[in-house]
């Protein structure tokens, strides 16, 4: 009977697990750690992804919101370690209307930072920690079911 109980748990875990992990939106990146680098270097290897989802940052966040003129990659992956949301857009890829829609996550929500940042590889990249998005065109339902899905989950909990 033990016997039997502990089968039938272990197989819902698994079931639990799989479904979680099959309903995971955008890519998933290897954890590269939380290492703190010295405020203002860039002497660190590379990241496993762009724009970075975990690795080597500065010591001290972003403050949330808006930033017309980009942050350094090394201070926003501190954002995310807080468990934020990372909107970037390519200049010249994307129009203004949609500039003013994803600006306006950044309004709506405490923990998002919004930025052009021209080495994205597609016009709108969505990223949290180990998570990544690409979006080659605006999509309301896509961006609120990433930042449903991962807002608030960093490894370190700070507002």
């Amino acid at each position: 009977m033990v016997l039997a109980v502990a089968i039938g748990v272990g197989f819902w875990l698994f079931k639990t697990s799989a479904k979680k992990s099959a309903n995971l939106l955008g890519q998933t990146f290897e954890n590269q750690g939380q290492v703190h680098i010295t405020e203002g270097s860039t002497n660190h290897p590379a990241y496993n992804s762009n724009p970075p989802t975990s690795g080597w940052h500065w010591p001290s966040p972003a403050a949330w919101g808006i930033y017309p003129g980009g942050q350094p990659d090394e201070r926003l992956v501190h954002n995310l370690e807080h468990g934020g949301i990372w909107i970037s857009y390519q200049p010249g890829k994307v129009d203004q209307n949609t500039i003013n829609q994803l600006n306006d996550y950044a309004n709506r929500y405490a923990k998002i930072i919004v930025e052009p940042r021209d080495k994205d590889s597609a016009p709108i990249v969505l990223a949290a920690w180990t998570h990544l998005e690409n979006l080659n065109s605006y999509d309301e339902t896509k961006i609120l079911e990433f930042i449903r899905a991962y807002y608030d989950q960093g490894p370190e909990k700070v507002n």
